[in-house]
């Protein structure tokens, strides 16, 4: 057995109790199966006197991340507290003084990954970072490893529970967004902020880091396509099933044959007979198809305290075996291309399901089929459901699907639909996603 190292926590919230929990559990399997013994030394908090765990000796605790990472009992550092600003001066001082990090921080990777993958590969100092994509799932280490021999050609996933538990309950039980919204927030599936859920920055986030380890080279959150879940109605949720269809919060990563990569987050119908459409509650799921491997699937526990923390103590174990063996060194993002090219949103492709709010008058669909067709944009279906309690309603919901063309015209002729005196409202907009 070698020597215990020591880890340095910052951070003790929901995820920190977790690993605290974890390797106290399991301080001997992990010991036995690895021949690693790891030991919590401090522990970076913002407020002291918030109530903690039992067990845990309060000489751990401080408030000065600093007395963390320069603590020389501290081996490893694990940065848990969320957030681009301080998490990134915590990261970037542990690579700077040599000690491996391991951290969940998705946000902080994708929009300040380049700074600080760079240091990494400069300090020959390992960011370890399971944790941050999907929860529980091995989804960074199948993509940087497993995969490594392959093009990986397509990764669509459901990498946020919040929102794919709201849209569950909206399915289900019939819930509106907003009473789905404080069922999760009561059972703790949704923050009492849930903003970075619901509005799809989260999962984005997410496929930003997988894109980045699949394409070799680093994306610009900015330049990326990203809508959430706030406008989807009940209206879509129903049309959705009697269309064959469930609606998902989805992120497509797909690489045309020009080289360009597909990168999007939105809520988008996926046909019933595809395996994602079951991913239900809290979980997450991920597709990757690469050009040896094939199509594989990941599933599990997208969030929580058990899972994230299992995806953190194994980054703790990896990192520790490196300092042992005395292997460690960057690991992380490499970039391989000199540069890489996103497709411009405009430039995407699907089938399309478009609700319009419309006054119920003659010729009304007369009129927006015919500026269909004007741009060249082809009709697979029309439904107007009739209104059991108003059927003589002057307004209604009529809904075009409509076949595969650039998104970029269809936005343009919405815009010429809108002006339409019959047009009540701005057209509601679903992608019919292909998934095969």
């Amino acid at each position: 057995m070698n020597k215990t190292l020591g880890i340095g926590l910052a951070g003790f919230g929901t995820v920190g109790t977790g690993v605290w929990e974890t390797l106290e559990r399991n301080f001997d399997l992990i010991s036995k199966r690895t021949g690693v013994c790891v030991e919590i030394k401090r522990i970076a908090v913002r407020d002291p006197k918030k109530t903690r765990l039992e067990n845990v000796p309060t000489e751990k605790f401080t408030t000065d991340w600093l007395e963390v990472v320069n603590d020389p009992e501290v081996d490893i550092v694990v940065e848990l507290i969320g957030g681009t600003t301080t998490a990134y001066d915590i990261v970037a001082s542990a690579l700077s003084a040599g000690k491996p990090v391991v951290t969940g921080n998705k946000a902080l990777l994708a929009e300040r990954g380049k700074e600080l993958f760079s240091l990494s590969l400069e300090k020959n100092t390992p960011i370890h970072f399971e944790a941050a994509v999907a929860g529980g799932i091995p989804i960074i280490k199948t993509v940087q490893d497993s995969f490594v021999g392959n093009r990986i050609q397509s990764m669509a996933g459901i990498i946020n529970g919040t929102s794919n538990y709201i849209l569950q309950r909206m399915t289900e039980a019939g819930l509106g967004y907003e009473e789905a919204l404080g069922e999760a927030q009561k059972l703790g599936y949704a923050e009492a902020d849930p903003t970075l859920d619901v509005n799809g920055w989260d999962a984005a986030h997410k496929a930003i880091l997988l894109a980045t380890l699949a394409y070799g080279f680093t994306i610009d959150p900015s330049k990326v396509y990203v809508r959430g879940i706030e406008r989807v109605r009940a209206t879509d949720i129903e049309f959705a099933k009697r269309l064959g269809f469930v609606v998902k919060l989805l992120c497509v990563v797909r690489e045309h044959e020009d080289g360009t990569i597909e990168l999007r987050t939105q809520p988008s119908f996926i046909p019933r007979s595809h395996v994602l459409s079951s991913v239900n509650g809290v979980f997450n799921a991920v597709a990757v198809k690469g050009d040896a491997a094939g199509e594989s699937l990941f599933y599990g526990r997208g969030a929580g305290k058990d899972p994230t923390a299992s995806s953190v103590v194994a980054d703790i174990v990896e990192a520790a075996r490196g300092l042992e063996d005395g292997q460690e060194g960057h690991r992380g993002f490499l970039p391989y291309k000199d540069e890489g090219k996103l497709m411009a949103i405009e430039d995407t492709k699907t089938p399309y399901y478009v609700r319009f709010d419309v006054t119920d008058e003659p010729g009304v669909v007369a009129k927006i089929a015919n500026e269909l067709a004007n741009a060249g944009i082809g009709i697979s279906g029309t439904h107007s459901p009739v209104n059991a309690d108003d059927p003589d309603a002057d307004f209604v919901d009529m809904v075009f699907q409509l076949h595969t063309c650039r998104f970029g015209l269809l936005k343009d002729t919405l815009k010429t639909i809108e002006a339409l005196s019959c047009v009540n409202s701005r057209p509601v907009v679903f992608r019919i996603e292909n998934l095969a």
